[in-house]
């Protein structure tokens, strides 16, 4: 409404501004104008004619009377004033109706250089006296002269104009002037009114504007209300209330939405409650876990550890504190010993079996460690690991019984053998001599039998004393290669059928143990490879020593090979056990008192059956091997290198893939 109404007033100001400016006005106006310039032309024109004729009559005037005649020719004409120039401008003499002029009108520069060319200058000058009106008609002309070397002379005469024209003059000059300056202004006059109508336009429509808001604004106010409210709520502030703005539509919401905010803050503050009853019970649970003597951790989904107490780090020796929300995997890539951990346990997890219970053994750098761990499936899918470290417990459940076997054997069998050598003895002296060709031979056989099986028997005694009665573990520094040689200088020339073949690493470092017990341990293995390859026309034992890690020796590795007939599939699982043997006459001791000296020293025994040349395909408990060998992993003095070992390299897993069967 307002737009139209502001082109229609914008349009009316123009063309009323522009029907002022006429042009039959101006035309009219510069008529006059020219009109009153004509009839003063025509009036100087005239007069010119007459300054002309009054300088003829100055011609045969000389200077010094020169006052006397302009003074008669101003009295005989209309002029208000007569001067006598000479052309450099001194006045000669001057005549003037104006007493109080002292000094009459000053020659002009054009004047003289008109008159030199014996040419008029007619002009009008403005007179600011009030005796005959305020313009002036001045006229010059040059005055003859009769004497050719003489300096010429201008005659300059002022004549008044007439009141009553110069009066129409002024007006018409007036009025064009002012009507040229309002023509002038005509545009500056648009643009203030059409600045003036947009202003008022303009603060109309932001006075409608303004309205428009206020209105707006007390209409949206609950909106506004809603939405701060919501945003408080987004802040966590549940203690908001809206005041109500009446009971329509919007009244509702408002009411709807303070329900819903005290309802949220009674669910916070039960929220809250439960929180702290969860802390409380978390605090509750963290100082039972801490005094907890197994070991606890606690897995995801995805098989990240959520928790671990203080015993799962000290059975470990690893701060798993700082691998909480990390995978298995991250701990074990920094520590490798713990790949049986998670290869014995990972079966479990994937199959999330509800309950399961798995006894592992660790090849740490203080040692072999036997660890018994069970777990459980949470209802969220999550898993619950116990373990406990039974490395010492096992060690001694294992050592009494067998020690407490071996003492009661000894003593059953020992106490008997002496009165039975004696009697076999004694019967051979006695009757030997007696007694026909043929009986004496009987008997000679007999009692002989009797003796060596009463020395077999005396032998095992000792074995099972020894086994039962160990001494404590000495450890010192020794040279394992050294030791060896040492031991094989008792074999050089037994067999002569048996080559012995040495392997020995020359660069590799020196282990602490008990020099004894350690040729004790090479004394068996090879007292049983050398016995395993009897029967043979030909045989071959290979003693082999190597670092079980090139790039840092963290283990010694001893492997005793011979060609013999291997060891039986069936007896893999007890191999290593007291009282376990394939020969005829074997205790069953000798193996099991070198896996005692190798646990004793932190160390790691299995056993594989040799590939056989035919079939390459042999596996390690084959029934048709190539021979047998014998693994033995010992701790060097100090693990300088501690950092990630790959899988393929791990002495662990390799002992894992070889073999089930490894001494525990």
């Amino acid at each position: 409404m307002r737009l139209p109404l502001f082109n229609f007033s914008l349009d009316f100001l123009q063309r009323g501004i522009d029907s002022w400016f006429d042009v039959r006005v101006e035309e009219a106006l510069s008529d006059s104008l020219e009109l009153s310039k004509a009839s003063l032309e025509e009036r100087m024109n005239d007069l010119v004619n007459e300054v002309r004729q009054q300088a003829q009559e100055l011609v045969q005037t000389t200077d010094s009377l020169a006052a006397l005649k302009l003074n008669e020719l101003r009295l005989n004409s209309h002029a208000s004033e007569l001067t006598l120039y000479h052309y450099s401008g001194h006045i000669i003499a001057s005549s003037t109706v104006n007493t109080k002029q002292l000094i009459p009108f000053v020659l002009k520069d054009k004047t003289v250089t008109k008159a030199r060319k014996g040419l008029p200058d007619v002009g009008l000058i403005p007179f600011t006296g009030n005796e005959q009106g305020n313009i002036r008609i001045r006229i010059a002309v040059p005055v003859a002269s009769q004497d050719p070397v003489a300096e010429g002379r201008i005659l300059q005469a002022l004549y008044p104009v007439s009141p009553r024209m110069n009066n129409l003059a002024a007006t018409v000059q007036t009025a064009f002037s002012k009507y040229n300056e309002l023509s002038y202004l005509r545009k500056p006059l648009k643009y203030s009114f059409i600045l003036t109508l947009s202003l008022v336009l303009m603060l109309s429509i932001l006075s409608a504007i303004w309205a428009a808001f206020f209105y707006a604004r007390h209409l949206v106010a609950p909106v506004t209300n809603l939405v701060k409210g919501t945003l408080a709520v987004a802040k966590g502030d549940y203690n908001i209330r809206l005041p109500l703005p009446g009971n329509d539509d919007l009244g509702n919401l408002v009411r709807s939405f303070n329900d819903m905010m005290h309802q949220l803050a009674m669910a916070r503050e039960s929220a809250e409650m439960s929180q702290r009853q969860l802390e409380s019970s978390h605090s509750y649970l963290q100082g039972v876990l801490a005094n907890l003597t197994s070991g606890v951790l606690t897995l995801d989904t995805h098989h990240n550890l959520i928790t671990s107490n203080i015993t799962a780090s000290q059975i470990f020796a690893v701060d798993l504190t700082q691998y909480i929300d990390k995978e298995l995997e991250a701990i074990v890539d920094d520590h490798t010993f713990l790949y049986l951990f998670l290869d014995a346990i990972k079966p479990h997890l994937e199959s999330s079996d509800k309950q399961w219970t798995e006894e592992i053994t660790l090849f740490a750098k203080e040692g072999r460690q036997v660890i018994m761990c069970r777990g459980t499936t949470l209802p969220d899918g999550g898993f619950v690991i116990v373990f406990d470290d039974i490395t010492l417990s096992l060690q001694s459940q294992r050592n009494a019984a067998w020690g407490e076997v071996a003492r009661r054997l000894a003593h059953e069998i020992k106490n008997p053998l002496t009165p039975i050598q004696l009697s076999a003895e004694r019967l051979r002296h006695k009757y030997l001599n007696t007694m026909p060709a043929e009986d004496a031979e009987v008997l000679e056989r007999s009692t002989n039998t009797i003796v060596q099986q009463v020395e077999t028997l005396k032998q095992m005694v000792k074995a099972f004393s020894d086994y039962a009665r160990m001494p404590a573990v000495e450890l010192k520094t020794i040279d394992l290669n050294l030791l060896i040689n040492e031991v094989l200088d008792l074999y050089q020339n037994t067999k002569t059928n048996i080559q012995i073949i040495t392997q020995l690493d020359t660069t590799m470092p020196h282990i602490e143990a008990d020099i004894n017990r350690m040729r004790q341990l090479l004394t068996n293995l090879i007292k049983n490879a050398l016995e395993a390859m009897e029967d043979q026309t030909e045989g071959e034992l290979t003693i082999t020593t190597e670092c079980a890690k090139k790039a840092a020796c963290h283990y010694v590795e001893l492997r005793i090979k011979d060609t013999g007939p291997g060891i039986p599939a069936d007896m893999f699982s007890t191999l290593f056990e007291p009282y376990i043997t394939s020969k005829p006459k074997g205790s069953g001791l000798g193996l099991a008192i070198v896996k005692k000296i190798v646990e004793e020293h932190g160390g790691v025994l299995w056993a594989e059956n040799n590939l056989s040349v035919l079939n390459t395909a042999v596996p390690a408990h084959s029934d048709n091997p190539a021979g047998a060998t014998i693994f033995i992993r010992l701790p060097v003095i100090s693990i300088k290198n501690k950092k990630t070992a790959e899988t393929s390299t791990n002495p662990l897993k390799i002992m894992h893939k070889g073999n089930n069967n490894a001494a525990a």
